[in-house]
């Protein structure tokens, strides 16, 4: 396959290649990408769109054995200390906030106006930044994951806006998970901290905004989630777990490298070469269409990759994303997509997956202020 022009790799097609290869990292496959052939001997451009999501970083994506179980701990640990009830708080709080501004207009893009500013929104109260950087790190996300033109700057940006973080929390901690890493045992250096919060951050951010997006147009316009309590509605978290099967968020990512020449499945695996992992053919796998119908609450999906390097606080994410999609619904019960989910523009490139854009339209309503008891 060609990862980017001047840049390939393989990939893989089915559920049981996806299971192997994640199952059996470090021993067979390993992460560090100073395994990749081309990137070492320079034949992987500077500017290639591809390298900012693929290239060597301190933290625990790309490190195999000790170094990334020691920086893995370091996230598993603080991400623990998460208050889920609290959390819910916040992403109820930002979630009315996004909603308020659009509330009175009758329409808005649930993409731009909040699936792809709620996640980083929350994040960033509960890594202790503040508003500013929120912006930043929400541009530059976006950015980064498109593998366009401008990839390589959005990575400078958003390490910046990272680095800026460390060196506010080291200045003044406080309760929030960027001082928890500060403080952990495993005493980051600020190069791991800053890599660790891109990690993090590109991980819980962009994923969700799909994921929340997605969910969103399975409730307006799928027959089985649209409708009222007496057709039979099944609820959100239902929706989700469709999506996660069906239209993974995270579309081809998680690459690899082969220790030894090898081969699966009769394809010849070279050392050097990377292979990236399709999460979205894994998931969609036909081999796995007897069990389509039980999928509700079916956590087998791959959505959150496997293995080692499966993703460290799943239910954290899906309490992000269940309770922002609730909060769209209760606050705009008559919303309706404003063009068939057909016509809806995907997003460009193909390390994500989901809608560029959607529009929607909605009686107009008040404001939570303006409601509130005591508004004049």
């Amino acid at each position: 396959m060609e990862i980017a022009p001047g840049v390939s790799g393989q990939i893989t097609t089915t559920y049981p290649a996806a299971m192997y290869m994640l199952r059996n990292t470090p021993e067979k496959f390993a992460k560090d990408p100073v395994h990749w052939a081309a990137l070492r001997s320079g034949q992987v451009p500077a500017d290639s769109p591809a390298l900012p999501l693929l290239q060597r970083r301190p933290n625990a994506l790309w490190m195999d054995g000790p170094a990334h179980a020691r920086l893995r701990q370091s996230i598993t640990d603080s991400l623990s200390r998460v208050d889920t009830h609290a959390l819910a708080t916040s992403v109820t709080r930002v979630a009315d906030t996004l909603i308020d501004a659009v509330a009175p207009l009758g329409h808005a893009d649930l993409v731009t106006d909040f699936g792809d500013l709620l996640p980083t929104l929350v994040l960033i109260d509960l890594f202790g930044g503040t508003p500013e950087l929120s912006r930043h790190i929400v541009v530059a996300l976006r950015t980064l994951f498109e593998a366009g033109p401008d990839a390589v700057q959005a990575n400078h940006d958003l390490e910046a806006a990272c680095r800026h973080l460390v060196h506010l929390k080291r200045r003044a901690p406080d309760q929030d998970v960027t001082s928890w890493l500060l403080a952990h045992s495993a005493r980051l250096t600020d190069d791991e901290m800053v890599q660790q919060l891109v990690l993090i951050f590109g991980a819980a951010s962009q994923p969700s905004t799909m994921l929340i997006t997605t969910a969103l147009v399975l409730m307006l316009d799928d027959d089985r989630f649209a409708g009222t309590v007496y057709d039979g509605v099944l609820p959100v978290g239902d929706a989700l777990d469709d999506v996660l099967w069906e239209d993974s968020p995270v579309a081809n990512y998680c690459p690899l490298y082969p220790r030894h020449p090898t081969t699966y499945e009769n394809v010849p695996l070279h050392p050097g070469i990377p292979v990236l992992v399709s999460f979205a053919a894994a998931n969609t796998d036909p081999h796995l269409a007897a069990y389509a119908d039980r999928r509700a609450g079916n956590a087998a999906h791959l959505a959150f990759s496997a293995g080692v390097h499966g993703c460290p606080a799943p239910d954290l994410a899906r309490i992000i994303c269940e309770t922002a999609v609730e909060r769209v619904l209760d606050r705009l019960p008559d919303l309706t997509l404003a063009h068939s989910r057909h016509e809806l523009p995907r997003r460009p490139g193909w390390f994500l997956s989901g809608w560029a854009s959607v529009p929607v339209t909605f009686p107009p309503s008040p404001t939570l202020a303006a409601t509130s008891p005591g508004a004049r």
